[in-house]
């Protein structure tokens, strides 16, 4: 880590975030990166970005008010984004991947391969995560980047271990859900199920393989890298699950299960794991979206639920963060949601990397 000083300003930002005042005006927090590479002399520190389609790109850069641009230049937000001639800083020391593919391992297609700036029309999570991280590490930085949209994790991005259930909806219809690999999604209780072609887990399997063969090749992603290590884990995603009575109830099982799994998949027992609720849902709702977010609040480390996970899982609350919109409308792609959670994710890790 760096020095106290930049440990204590993402530390601050982490309390404003976490502590549901919004991000606008902590970003202020963090300086212009400099220009420089990382100390090369370590590995690179590699953040898992997964989830469906919030974890992508959907906040846009052009346009007019909700617009980045609109953000930085009129508004005076994410100061750190743009240099003194108003162009889009570059971080020299964060490397930005993206890949996708719809499904299990193969056909896999690259979006991006680049130091960490802004590129394209629209922006993700990732701009805020990538300039927290990378201010407050050393060492070269990866933020990877596997994911795509309309995937529940009750059911596509299942992960491995998790066993089958039954569920009796509304008008008493028994169903049973199949376990990791299982299918088809559903099916009613005495039936026999017919299986169709995808089965629980399958883009899961798929979002892993993909992460993994970037690693495989890290000298393609990161130039003149020495090794690397799995530092953490970052999740947005549910949408798709709150619109499941069944699924949402499930939730906070297969949550757990998902950080568990993910950290022996990528061989990372120690690394971090920040996950971020549904930007619509206020707490203390009870439908879908409020079992989503109980279940998050539920593994962080400072619930004391799961004690094995305190002080290694944080989970940050986003309404106050959200500047309107659902999670099924991409949050009307305001660019100032998708930085104001990317900023307050980005701090949650930093804050459990820094261990206070």
């Amino acid at each position: 880590m760096k020095n106290d000083k930049a440990i204590k300003a993402a530390g601050l930002l982490a309390t404003m975030c976490l502590g549901l005042t919004g991000a606008a005006g902590a970003e202020s927090q963090l300086p212009d990166p400099d220009g420089k590479p990382a100390d090369m002399s370590k590995p690179v520190q590699v953040f898992i970005l997964m989830g469906q389609s919030n974890m992508l790109e959907m906040g846009k850069v052009k346009g007019g008010d909700g617009s980045l641009e609109h953000a930085v230049k009129e508004k005076g937000l994410y100061p750190y984004l743009v240099d003194e001639g108003g162009n889009w800083t570059e971080r020299k020391d964060v490397r930005y991947v993206r890949v996708m593919g719809s499904g299990g391992p193969g056909k896999t297609r690259q979006f991006n391969n680049e130091w960490m700036t802004v590129s394209g029309g629209k922006i993700g999570v990732e701009i805020g995560i990538g300039h927290q991280v990378g201010h407050a590490i050393e060492a070269p930085v990866m933020v990877l980047k596997s994911a795509i949209g309309n995937r529940g994790l009750g059911w596509d991005l299942l992960p491995p271990g998790s066993e089958s259930f039954e569920f009796t909806d509304s008008k008493g219809v028994t169903w049973v859900h199949p376990g990791y690999k299982g299918s088809p999604e559903r099916w009613k209780k005495g039936e026999e199920p017919k299986p169709i072609g995808w089965y629980a887990g399958l883009q899961y399997d798929g979002d892993v393989d993909r992460a993994k063969k970037v690693l495989a090749e890290l000298d393609k992603y990161y130039p003149g890298a020495k090794g690397y290590e799995v530092a953490g884990f970052f999740w947005w995603q549910g949408d798709r699950d709150s619109r499941s009575e069944a699924l949402s109830s499930r939730y906070e099982k297969n949550l757990v299960q998902l950080i568990k799994q993910l950290r022996k998949d990528f061989d990372a027992p120690n690394a971090k794991f920040v996950t971020a609720s549904l930007g619509q849902t206020k707490k203390g709702a009870t439908d879908g979206g409020g079992k989503i977010l109980d279940a998050m609040l539920a593994v962080d480390g400072e619930s004391g639920k799961y004690p094995e996970f305190k002080g290694n899982v944080a989970a940050v609350y986003t309404h106050p963060l959200s500047k309107g919109g659902s999670s099924g409308g991409h949050y009307s792609g305001n660019a100032e949601t998708y930085m104001n959670v990317g900023e307050a994710m980005g701090a949650a890790m930093v804050k459990l990397l820094d261990g206070k």
